[in-house]
């Protein structure tokens, strides 16, 4: 009887087999994509070109990565290797049979870190799965203090944080970030912002739009587009017209 082999699960062995991936015509998709340049959000991201759907997959079969290991994948200067230590994370806590002290060191680890979860995509991918999901039967307020933060990748944590809640039927934290979040001068916390909005409305619209009543008015545009595109036509014209 034959077994399959055990897989090397460590930093190196991933970076290795992530790199085997690359190549030049997914770089130039991905540098079409993220804006890199002096003043961008992105500024001084390293690409190497590789698809993120193979980054996932590795990160299913590299998913007992330790913490430890993982780490070494965020330290890593190239975009993919850290979102490949994101989707790990991201994937490990999900997973049913991680203990919950498992659970507790990703989001130690994630929170230590996050100087190097230092894009939109690496925040989306493990913010709700690290952050959100440690945090529903715990007090809410590490989320708080990320959104009055002065770091960018922190604010957007803790708005993304609350999709664990949402998909609970939990709302009272999102319009609550949402409130903390509202003058932010990030155009990617208005998408942030106005998306999870528009998420919990979908579970009560009747508190969305009373939201917007109160707030329409001095939200940014990016925002205020994003909280009502499920809305009606008539609905949308009431509110942008503020």
């Amino acid at each position: 009887m034959t077994t399959e082999p055990t897989v090397d699960l460590t930093a190196a062995r991933f970076i290795d087999e992530l790199l085997a991936k690359r190549s030049d015509e997914e770089l130039a998709k991905i540098q079409r994509y993220f804006k890199t340049g002096d003043g961008d959000y992105g500024e001084g991201d390293v690409f190497v070109g590789v698809r993120m759907g193979d980054v996932f997959a590795l990160a299913k079969a590299f998913i007992d990565l330790s913490p430890s290991e993982i780490e070494v994948l965020l330290e890593d200067e190239r975009h993919e290797v850290r979102a490949g230590g994101c989707s790990v994370m991201a994937k490990q806590a999900a997973r049913k049979k991680t203990t919950e002290d498992r659970r507790t060191e990703l989001y130690e680890l994630y929170l230590r870190r996050l100087d190097r979860i230092n894009n939109w995509d690496l925040v989306d991918l493990a913010a709700r799965d690290v952050i959100g999901a440690h945090l529903i039967d715990r007090p809410r307020d590490p989320l708080y203090d990320l959104a009055r933060s002065d770091h960018h990748w922190s604010r957007r944590t803790a708005i993304y944080a609350t999709h664990a809640f949402i998909k609970r039927g939990e709302l009272d934290d999102t319009f609550a970030l949402a409130e903390v979040l509202l003058d932010d001068p990030e155009d990617l916390m208005h998408k942030a912002v106005g998306g999870w909005l528009r998420e919990a409305g979908k579970h009560d619209q009747p508190r969305l739009l009373a939201f917007l009543d109160e707030h329409a008015a001095a939200m940014p545009r990016t925002t205020l587009r994003y909280a009502t595109e499920k809305l009606t036509t008539e609905e949308k014209a009431r509110f942008r017209s503020r």
